[in-house]
Parts: C-alpha cells; sequence; structure tokens
C-alpha cells in the first residue's frame, strides 16, 4: 500500500474562510483528481470517509469545506438554513465550489486538466449546478442529488465534453421524477454525455450509514445494496472519465478476445 499524505488548505471566497483537505499518495504529481463536496452536514465523518476512500483508488482527492471554518451542522435546524442561504444566494454558492476548484488546481498533486467533481446530497447539487456554469471539469458524480435546488430557468454553459453520473433513489422527494426528466432534457440540449442510474424502494441520503434508523425513513435512509451500487457505478464514471485511453484500449482488447475466441 502506497504512503499517503493529507494536508489541510485553507482557502477563502469573500469573507468566508474555508479549510479543505488534500489527500494523494506520496510522490503523487498532477494525478488525476476528484474534488469531493461534502453533504449537508460538512467536512467530517461521512464526507471524510468518503473522500479516504476514493483516495485509495489512485486518485488525488481535494474535499471541500463549503461552509467555512470545517462547521458541522447540529442537526436539522441548521441545515435548512445554510442551505437556504446559499439557494437565496448563488453566487455566493457557486462562489464557494468555483474557489475550492481553483484552489485544487493550484496543488502540485493535482491534474487541473483531469478532475471530476463528486457531490453527495447538497454537494450533488453543487456540483451539477457548477457544470451548469461552466465549471472546468471532466465530469460530474452527483449521488443523490437535491434535484428541487437546481435553478431550472437558468441557462446552461457547460465546458463541451464533460459526463455527468446522477444515482438517485427512485423515491427520493428532493429527487421527483419530473425533475429528473428536465435534467435529462437540459443535459441532451448541452450535448452532455449523461447516466442516469436510479434505484427502485430509495430514498434519499442512501449512501450515509448515519441513517440507518432514520428518523423520518420515507424522506431519507441508508440503502446499503443503492450505497453500494452507486459505489461500483463511481468507480467505473471515474475510470472512464479520467482515464479514457485506457479505457478504450480494454474495451477494444475485450473485443478482440471476443472475436477470437
Amino acid at each position: 500500500m502506497n504512503a499517503v499524505i493529507e494536508r489541510d488548505v485553507e482557502y477563502a471566497f469573500g469573507a468566508t474562510t474555508m479549510r479543505g483537505l488534500l489527500i494523494a499518495d506520496v510522490g503523487n504529481i498532477a494525478a488525476p483528481t476528484v474534488v469531493l463536496i461534502h453533504d449537508a452536514f460538512g467536512l467530517a465523518g461521512f464526507s471524510l470517509h468518503e473522500a479516504r476512500r476514493y483516495a485509495t483508488l489512485g486518485y488525488t482527492v481535494f474535499a471541500a469545506d463549503v461552509w467555512g471554518d470545517r462547521k458541522q451542522p447540529a442537526g436539522n435546524h441548521e441545515v435548512g438554513p445554510l442551505i437556504g442561504s446559499m439557494a437565496a444566494d448563488r453566487e455566493e454558492w457557486l462562489g464557494r465550489i468555483d474557489a475550492a476548484h481553483r484552489t485544487a488546481c493550484e496543488q502540485p498533486e493535482v491534474n487541473p486538466h483531469r478532475i471530476v467533481t463528486v457531490g453527495y446530497c447538497f454537494g450533488g447539487s453543487s456540483a451539477l449546478e457548477y457544470l451548469r456554469t461552466g465549471g472546468e471539469v471532466r465530469g460530474v458524480v452527483a449521488i443523490h442529488p437535491g434535484l428541487d435546488l437546481l435553478d431550472e430557468d437558468a441557462e446552461w454553459s457547460p465546458v463541451s465534453g464533460a459526463a455527468v453520473l446522477a444515482c438517485i433513489g427512485d423515491d427520493d422527494p428532493m429527487a421527483t421524477r419530473m425533475q429528473r426528466t428536465g435534467l435529462q432534457a437540459a443535459l441532451t440540449a448541452n450535448d452532455l454525455d449523461w447516466e442516469f442510474d436510479v434505484y427502485g424502494g430509495t430514498v434519499h441520503a442512501f449512501t450515509n450509514p448515519r441513517l440507518a434508523a432514520s428518523p423520518q425513513p420515507t424522506i431519507a435512509a441508508y440503502n446499503e445494496r443503492a450505497a453500494t451500487r452507486s459505489q461500483e457505478a463511481t468507480t467505473r464514471f471515474l475510470h472512464e472519465t479520467l482515464h479514457p485511453r485506457t479505457t478504450a484500449l480494454t474495451s477494444v482488447g475485450a473485443r478482440n478476445d471476443q472475436e477470437e475466441s
């Protein structure tokens, strides 16, 4: 196993000071990178676990700190106002997401031309909005994003050739079928390569074990099967998007093997 470094990286947008976390194999220079955007509960616990898991796959990871000062909301009574403040001030919201990406690109372990943004819940919404407004990434993975937070009436100006993977529970009240259809139409209209993995019998926040005993199981609850499927889909998407030549050669080789057999 390769030795790994973890480094706090301070950055700012406006009056907000943020403290992201850089995770990389020792000696990594300009490596394919995951910029991870945490869920509503901040850069802690589950989000840190996921950041470290992506690093074990060989990627440099820059975990953003959207709330600032590593704030960890204590519960929904604090989460609601934080998300509401971002939805009400999209310039501030997207400015913080852009600041995280720009700071990531300044790190020697990061390849600024080979970045995929991965976001959970609020972070998934953030990743999609960043793509819509022209964020320079190769792709976005939005895992149980709140599609109700997206600006449905805004114009899209995405980077050409970007790809999108969305992993969503079919019963997620924050990502209804109508909202999914609307997002798919926007992605298609902008010539973006997209894939939606929709899991039956699954609601919001299905990857987070802290919701195994959810007080609102019809709204948000852990689903181990869906969580595993989304992990597998994300791992494949990252490989396809950040290692396209290797993936293409593997596919050709597989076809040749089939033809020869």
